[in-house]
């Protein structure tokens, strides 16, 4: 039995967009439309696009993969940053492309970028970063334009930090920047776009389980595999598992107090993503899962 029943209906010459939290099933659900459907599966998570993870991001397993193309998935080498800029620059071309692509994922900005546009922003100077990085969230948000403060998820780290880097390199604030914003490069109008709507509580179960069969899985094998370059600074390392497990592996905490934390940080991120989607994704399909 499908785990989305209410599906709105797919014409063969859409792409169709589905937006989710953490756990919701998008990836098992991308992989059903586009064998029922066809198409191709194009990532839109920020987590999944780095190399050293497969597990712990829970990307599409390889098995998946051999079904149905999936693209955008693991392309990233770990050491390097990688932006909503870049995604928007890789994902452009598979527009184009002959199979319809399903892109999936729970990175608001990313599907932002895709159907309303994004400003061209000029490259962050490494001594720029480093600075960032160096200070703390409430230093980072202080420093911020009124307008830009306004615009952002204040709770975000990623989002203040890189809010601030704009504005010490360019100048400017990160709004006055998108104001300038150009046209989309997929208009949410000539697409199927899907938003997920998951109760919590049915959420939070899941992701508890879900942690559990990573485990199972050999998460913990994966990020051992990772611990000599492990760098918490570096994007690749953020995703949420990776700390917690690292510093199981070192010996600072059992791997159930491991799971708790990795279990608290999920549920905070789909709080977010939720939230995220209930105030930018009105205009999308929402649809309920069948519990």
């Amino acid at each position: 039995m499908t785990l989305y029943p209410d599906l709105p209906d797919i014409p063969e010459d859409r792409p169709v967009l589905i937006a989710g939290a953490t756990a919701s099933g998008k990836s098992a659900l991308a992989l059903e439309i586009a064998q029922r459907h066809g198409g191709v599966i194009v990532n839109a998570d920020a987590s999944q696009v780095y190399d050293c993870w497969r597990i712990v991001t829970a990307r599409p397993s390889q098995e998946d993969e051999g079904l149905v193309p999936h693209l955008l998935y693991g392309h990233v080498p770990w050491r390097l940053t990688y932006s909503a800029g870049q995604w928007l620059t890789d994902v452009k071309p598979l527009l184009t492309r002959r199979e319809r692509p399903i892109i999936v994922g729970g990175t608001g900005l990313y599907f932002s970028a895709l159907t309303q546009g994004m400003v061209d922003l000029p490259p962050i100077a490494p001594e720029t970063r480093q600075r960032a990085d160096a200070m703390s969230s409430p230093d980072l948000l202080a420093r911020l334009d009124p307008k830009t403060r306004s615009a952002i998820d204040t709770e975000n780290r990623a989002r203040v930090q890189r809010a601030w880097e704009v504005l010490e390199q360019t100048g400017r604030g990160l709004a006055d920047w998108q104001a300038e914003t150009p046209a989309p490069a997929l208009e949410l109008t000539a697409c199927v776009p899907i938003a997920l709507d998951t109760p919590r509580d049915w959420l939070e179960a899941r992701i508890f389980k879900r942690f559990d069969q990573m485990i199972a899985g050999g998460a913990l094998e994966e990020v051992e595999n990772m611990r000599s370059h492990f760098d918490p600074s570096l994007p690749a390392f953020k995703a949420i598992g990776v700390p917690e497990l690292m510093a199981h592996l070192d010996g600072a905490i059992s791997l159930e107090a491991a799971r708790e934390r990795a279990s608290i940080a999920t549920r905070q991120f789909a709080k977010r993503q939720r939230t995220w989607m209930r105030s930018k994704m009105r205009q999308w399909f929402a649809v309920e899962p069948a519990i």
